[in-house]
């Protein structure tokens, strides 16, 4: 079996043609499909809402969105109603494009009236605040005790005056409604049998993978992609810790 030669940091074989050539060589001679471009790219605007983008695309390409790009718009309705702090007009959105996510979703139904709950002691007052969790949030609770930590976390914001004081006032932030609007984007992307996170980001993400291993497994420099948005490969030399051995 022939074994594919690492180019090393030495002289090159060939006069004039460095490492760092070889290695250009080398990915130039592999082959990815304009089509299996065209998905990925495709992928990418279905999966993070970017209808009108993903129409243009695909009257351009010939490229198929692979679902009905309506309900785009309709995910991307429910994540800025929950990003702008109206969870109620959320939930009957999603309730009306599929009545059977949340009720096969315990938990999700729970972060969500969880999130509700905070944007009513955001707002005020305590009293409705109160009501609401006793009404909706006590019985999930009682029913599962691995949500009566974050019920007890959530109602802790009661206890304080000024609520963005209390301890767990990163409640309060926006990256929590950011974090809930992406389980629920999730979910409604699992319902609808689409992948719940993009390729592209996830294939950059082994791809930095990938260089890490093979540079902590070989001495040899080769050219790497340290920068993601211009994407071209160059040649770092890094310094390798080499084996100490005793002499005998």
């Amino acid at each position: 079996m022939q074994q594919l030669r690492t180019p090393s940091s030495s002289a090159p074989d060939s006069p004039g043609r460095s490492a760092e050539q070889e290695w250009a060589e080398r990915l130039r001679a592999v082959s990815v499909s304009k089509a299996t471009m065209d998905r990925l790219v495709m992928n990418w605007l279905v999966i993070e809402g970017h209808k009108e983008a993903a129409q243009r695309f695909e009257a351009e390409s010939g490229t198929d969105a692979g679902v009905d790009l309506e309900t785009v718009s309709d995910r991307m309705s429910i994540r800025a109603a929950i990003q702008s702090g109206d969870v109620r007009q959320a939930v009957e959105r999603v309730e009306a494009l599929d009545g059977a996510i949340l009720p096969s979703n315990p938990e999700l139904s729970f972060k969500l009236k969880q999130q509700q709950l905070v944007e009513l002691i955001r707002e005020g007052p305590i009293e409705g605040a109160l009501a609401f969790a006793q009404a909706e949030l006590a019985p999930l609770a009682e029913d599962n005790p691995a949500f009566l930590d974050d019920l007890e976390r959530t109602m802790l914001l009661l206890a304080y005056e000024d609520a963005s004081q209390a301890p767990t006032a990163s409640l309060l932030s926006q990256a929590t409604r950011q974090k809930t609007a992406s389980q629920l984007n999730a979910a409604i992307l699992s319902a609808q049998k689409q992948e719940q996170a993009p390729m592209l980001p996830m294939m950059l993400k082994m791809l930095q993978w990938a260089q890490l291993e093979l540079q902590q497994r070989q001495q040899q420099p080769f050219p790497q992609i340290d920068d993601l948005v211009e994407a071209v490969p160059r040649l770092l030399v890094t310094d390798h810790p080499s084996a100490t051995h005793s002499e005998t």
